[in-house]
């Protein structure tokens, strides 16, 4: 009888264990028309939720604050979950018509209770992001910005000056620090000193800005410069002058910041830039350097410190240094001597190096004399013509002609402008200044040769890379003394007209343009040329990154010796004049980085083209048929094109691939630079 009362017990006890199991089960079937409503109302406040968490995030960004790791891995969540519920609320109308006995069954039990789980699981999961996602704060700010190391030159006798401009950043009442002295004395250096203390001297800046202006400034560059040392994405550099003034304003305002501006001829509108004025509260820093001290005085800089020449101790030291050992001890009197040309310096850094190179291979005492006697006949009363006299010295002691030519040829670029060295001396051989060879490959020697000298007589430095391509550049104090050789010159091969980065709208006059003979207008806003200009000397003219759009059929047409023309990165430029034709000289013809869609049979008549660059013309889509192979003189093709679009099937070697271009360049039989790029596929030669 007990056995039987157990067994009784056991079987209740059994199934009333499966009816709860049924039940529950039963549960995610029964309420599907109670949970998928809720499930649909949960994931519209999830949707809500993670719009507003998004929204102040994106807004913490523009304010340059850095977001929570916690914020971001709930956003990363939370797409995917309103995805997946999404899905399930879609799919919850299918089963929702499976219900039937008003909702009690199912016509597919197994199917129903499957999705009832899944939905209930979900509003767990939805609920439970949701109140995760209730932060108090989506981001804070980001550590302080490291101060960008610049590369340093050799500095003599500016310890006790960086200290003393030292002792002013740390006293609270001086906001503006001016440096000003000669161009060349070292005032970059110093400033990139400075610059480079803040990284290593304990400090509480917040960040640290290095910027150039420049004589003929763009506001919107230096905004720029600005922008990247802050941390603005690349995009924000296609904002308005205003709104990147706003954009800085509102960081700079909250931080105790630094900035230093490298070479201004003019005041710079702070304002406009989006530069707070350095206030006591806060302490920030403006530091700049200047040729004037009347600039400073525009600035309203608290603290003028000039930047003062080497005394005549240390002017001595640096000038021995540069010369070396081997040219003054190469005779007894030479020491002698060379004080006597380090004290014609003035102890002013730039021409003591740039001299001291120079005289550094002399060895007699004629040589020394004679370098003497130039720095005293060369001496000007202004002192931009006595730095300027000084500088030419090295000018005037380039071994040739050809160097000379080549050196000044620099000028035709912007101030601070990195020239790429490959494209600097296929220009050189193509306006005819390399004249020891007649092809391309052997005068890159030439050319290597002549660069180098310059480089190491200080006349130009070294520029770095940009994209892949070595570059040089000049600085600016011996691109105005370049300039100056050129306007005071009674030599017609040294005729200029340079007007590069002048912020012009319109061509110069072309009365300035009829006896020039090298002509740079590259690096401005000019849109049309309408002129018909008469220039019979002219051998050289940049027109390069402007906003070209037109030029007259007649503004080629008085340019008979006309032989290197730059037309690059004018991307609004869609058709040559047909003028161009009659440039029957033209050596070099760069039309990189242009819009135009078809060359023109009219240049046929450009038999004498050596250089012709194509690289880049995203909308060309026709070159006629034997144009190309007409070019009998070509040494240098570079072509870019996207092969995407159509290209007209009559008379067109880019019809159907580029066999027929290809053809047509191998019957080139003086062609040794060659770089074609189509869909990413190259053919190189020479390169």
């Amino acid at each position: 009888m007990g056995n039987c009362c157990s067994v009784q017990c056991g079987l209740d006890s059994f199934l009333l264990r499966g009816l709860d199991f049924i039940v529950g089960h039963a549960n995610y079937v029964w309420k599907l028309k109670q949970t998928l409503p809720t499930l649909s109302a949960a994931l519209e406040e999830l949707k809500a939720r993670r719009v507003d968490v998004k929204r102040r995030v994106d807004l913490a960004e523009r304010k340059l604050l850095k977001p929570l790791e916690e914020v971001q891995l709930w956003l990363s969540t939370a797409g995917p979950m309103i995805t997946e519920a999404e899905k399930l609320i879609e799919d919850g109308r299918q089963q929702m018509n499976n219900l039937c006995l008003g909702g009690c069954a199912s016509k597919s039990c197994l199917s129903s209770y499957k999705f009832g789980k899944k939905v209930n699981k979900m509003l767990q999961e939805i609920s439970a992001l949701k109140r995760e996602g209730a932060f108090e704060k989506v981001a804070e700010d980001p550590p302080p910005a490291p101060v960008v190391v610049r590369p340093e030159e050799q500095a003599v006798a500016l310890e006790s000056t960086i200290q003393k401009v030292w002792s002013w950043i740390v006293e609270t009442n001086v906001g503006i620090i001016g440096l000003y002295g000669l161009g060349g004395v070292g005032k970059t250096t110093l400033l990139t000193k400075l610059n480079n203390k803040f990284s290593t001297t304990p400090n509480d800046f917040e960040v640290v800005i290095w910027a150039v202006v420049s004589k003929d400034y763009d506001v919107g560059k230096i905004q720029d410069r600005i922008g990247e040392n802050i941390g603005f994405p690349q995009s924000w550099k296609n904002k308005s002058v205003d709104q990147k003034a706003i954009d800085i304003c509102g960081i700079l305002s909250n931080k105790r910041f630094v900035v230093l501006l490298d070479d201004l001829w003019k005041k710079v509108e702070l304002n406009l830039v989006g530069i707070p004025e350095p206030s006591q509260t806060r302490g920030s820093k403006l530091i700049f350097t200047t040729r004037s001290l009347d600039v400073c005085g525009y600035m309203e800089a608290k603290t003028k410190i000039k930047v003062e020449c080497l005394e005549p101790e240390k002017a001595w030291e640096l000038f021995q240094d540069k010369v070396g050992d081997e040219a003054l001890n190469s005779h007894p009197d030479i020491p002698n001597l060379a004080k006597q040309v380090a004290e014609r310096c003035g102890g002013l850094p730039l021409a003591l190096i740039t001299i001291g190179r120079a005289m550094a291979c002399k060895t007699t005492l004629g040589e020394w004399n004679y370098a003497i006697e130039m720095l005293k006949r060369c001496a000007l009363p202004q002192m931009e013509d006595d730095v300027f006299s000084l500088l030419k010295f090295s000018y005037d002691n380039l071994p040739n002609a050809t160097m000379r030519s080549c050196f000044l040829y620099c000028c035709l670029h912007p101030e601070d402008y990195c020239i790429p060295r490959k494209r600097l001396v296929e220009y050189w051989f193509c306006e005819g200044l390399l004249i020891e060879f007649d092809r391309i490959s052997e005068a890159q020697m030439q050319s290597d040769h002549i660069i180098n000298f310059l480089l190491n007589a200080c006349l130009l430095e070294n520029g770095g890379e940009i994209h892949g391509e070595e570059c040089v550049k000049m600085h600016d104090v011996i691109r105005d003394m370049a300039l100056w050789i050129t306007r005071n010159s009674e030599a017609t091969e040294n005729n200029f007209l340079v007007k590069a980065g002048a912020q012009l709208y319109e061509e110069p006059d072309v009365k300035a343009w009829e006896s020039v003979k090298r002509m740079s207008v590259m690096t401005n806003k000019i849109e049309v040329l309408k002129e018909t200009p008469k220039c019979p000397n002219l051998r050289t003219l940049f027109l390069s990154q402007n906003e070209l759009q037109v030029i007259s059929d007649g503004f080629f047409q008085f340019m008979p010796h006309l032989t290197v023309l730059d037309l690059s990165r004018n991307l609004r430029l869609r058709v040559l004049p047909e003028g161009i034709s009659q440039l029957v000289c033209l050596q070099c013809l760069d039309l990189s980085f242009t819009g135009m869609s078809e060359l023109p049979v009219g240049l046929k008549s450009l038999t004498k083209l050596k250089m012709l660059d194509l690289s880049h013309m995203h909308n060309l889509r026709k070159i006629p048929q034997h144009l190309i192979s007409s070019f009998s003189q070509l040494q240098i093709f570079r072509m870019w094109w996207s092969g995407c679009g159509d290209y007209p099937n009559e008379d067109n070697v880019l019809h159907g691939g580029n066999e027929k271009l290809i053809g047509e360049l191998k019957g080139l039989q003086r062609l040794s630079i060659l770089r074609i790029q189509k869909r990413h596929v190259l053919s190189r030669m020479g390169e």
